[in-house]
């Protein structure tokens, strides 16, 4: 009878005293709760602002944000803004009833204590779930995919050859030849693009060698590619870690671009197809001098890119000047002209379709006459028709500023040029007009590369802070500012001090040449 007794008083004391402690605790703890969760979203709205500092930080630096962050940020803003709601609501609520008598409305302050009390509690554990240990990765650099280009006959089968080569089991050293300007890199970009998208290898990476081989530029390109860093000081050390990151790769297409000479392998860390026993390694070189190639990199099977035909430079031309010619019929005797003047060569004959697009039917007659007209041939390797094409884009540039800008890039030493550089000059040389802050300088300068990008004269990196100049248009550029604005001196090789022009004259050279 007694177990029976104790029994119902505990089911009295469960549904009808502990819910009245409870609404009698949220009504005794009313401002405590609402203090309690005034500070915890205050705390929440710390942490959640710092992880955001995190974010942005994260975000210019390229890295991509972690989803759980993201959506902890998310979760967390709506919490803030609902309980920043309901404490400004509380804080409107009536606190009195009977018509404003000076009783507390207990009804109103149990509900807001109870709701009080939950949203502290879930303030707790948004911040406790708020505890990553990065907020951010860096993503697998994305490859800047080239502009399609115009089915031409030629490139088309010159393409598919070098396919069925890297196809090939038994070939591991590729080469691709032709004169500067003649599309090389373009080729072998989109055949390393196709290599990529057909998953023939488990890596594709590619660096441009140039005339003066940088080993710390090449092996950053590549590690770029292969989504790693070299934290090595010495070049040694960096091809060592470079090489055993490849050989990990069962399979990879390494493209080296542009040499001029020999290059050792071992030197960038690169595995040796035939020295390494690593069969999975493929090389695809392009070079100026077949012999390079063959003789020296012992390339297996090489592939010349040749001067456009006469109806492919046309076709190449027709798309490049867009509308101008449909818009004017009179224009196409002109133009299939131009083209022609343009040697078959692609890179003059796009800079020079750039500069002519849209523009007036007498700027198209005055071009075809310049490029009718005898220069001197064949300067710093420079055909005579190919100069006249480059230097007639460059004579369209409109104002002084961007040729001089343009000529400045050309005597740089180097393809690549670095934008700071560029800035310290041009700012010295008073350059840039009408600027007088280095922020006002500096947006001048990206218009003048921008304006040099869409002309063709610069080309795309993919990095705004490096710029690169074709070495064909670099020559010329040079060819322009020694013979015609003499604005580089030059010197040969030990030449004395006492031979050198007065200080007056030396103010108007921006260049001195020695050798």
């Amino acid at each position: 009878m007694v177990e029976i007794v104790v029994s119902v008083a505990a089911k009295v004391s469960e549904y009808l005293v502990d819910p009245v402690v409870r609404q009698l605790g949220y009504l005794f703890n009313y401002r405590t709760n609402i203090e309690d969760l005034s500070e915890k979203v205050e705390k929440l709205r710390d942490t959640r602002s710092s992880h955001q500092h995190s974010v942005d930080e994260a975000k210019r630096n390229g890295h991509a944000i972690e989803d759980g962050v993201s959506k902890w940020l998310t979760r967390a803003d709506g919490f803030i803004q609902d309980a920043s709601k309901f404490l400004e609501d509380e804080k409107a609520a009536p606190k009195s009833c009977l018509n404003g008598l000076m009783c507390p409305n207990l009804k109103s302050r149990c509900q807001l204590s109870r709701a009080a009390r939950k949203m502290a509690w879930d303030a707790d554990k948004i911040h406790g779930d708020g505890h990553f240990e990065s907020v951010s990765y860096r993503p697998p650099l994305q490859e800047i995919r080239s502009a399609p280009s115009e089915a031409l006959p030629s490139r088309l089968m010159a393409f598919n050859e070098v396919m069925e080569a890297l196809k090939d089991a038994n070939i591991n050293r590729i080469g691709v030849w032709g004169l500067g300007g003649v599309g090389k890199s373009t080729l072998v970009k989109q055949v390393a693009e196709q290599a990529a998208q057909e998953k023939l290898f488990d890596k594709v990476v590619s660096a441009s060698v140039l005339q003066t081989p940088d080993y710390r530029r090449i092996q950053g390109e590549l590690a770029d590619k292969l989504d790693m860093k070299l934290d090595e000081e010495s070049e040694e050390g960096r091809a060592a870690r470079l090489h055993q990151r490849m050989k990990a790769e069962k399979t990879i297409l390494v493209v080296l671009d542009d040499l001029w000479a020999e290059v050792e392998l071992e030197k960038i860390g690169v595995p040796s197809p035939a020295a390494d026993h690593h069969k999975g390694c493929k090389l695809l070189l392009t070079s100026r001098n077949r012999d390079v190639l063959s003789n020296q990199m012992g390339t297996q099977k090489d592939f010349r890119v040749a001067h456009l035909k006469e109806d492919e430079a046309w076709i190449l031309f027709e798309n490049g000047v867009g509308n101008s010619i449909k818009n004017n019929p009179d224009l196409e005797s002109i133009a299939m002209d131009i083209a022609k003047e343009c040697a078959g060569l692609p890179l003059a004959i796009a800079t020079l379709a750039k500069t002519l697009k849209n523009k007036s039917e007498s700027i198209w007659k005055d071009a075809l006459q310049q490029l009718k007209r005898p220069t001197s041939a064949n300067i710093m390797g420079i055909g005579e028709k190919v100069f006249s094409s480059l230097k007639l884009s460059y004579d369209y540039l409109e104002g002084d500023e961007v040729k001089s800008f343009f000529l400045l890039c050309g005597l740089h030493p180097h393809n690549y040029i670095h934008a700071r550089d560029l800035l310290k000059y041009g700012v010295g040389l008073r350059l840039f007009q009408e600027t007088n802050t280095l922020e006002e300088a500096k947006n001048r300068m990206d218009a003048l590369v921008d304006n040099l990008k869409s002309s063709n004269l610069l080309l795309e990196t993919g990095h705004n802070a490096v710029l690169r100049m074709h070495d064909v248009v670099r020559n010329t550029a040079r060819k322009i500012a020694s013979k015609e604005y003499h604005h580089v001196l030059t010197f040969e090789k030990g030449v004395r001090v006492e031979e050198w022009p007065k200080m007056d004259e030396l103010h108007k050279f921006i260049m001195i040449k020695v050798g």
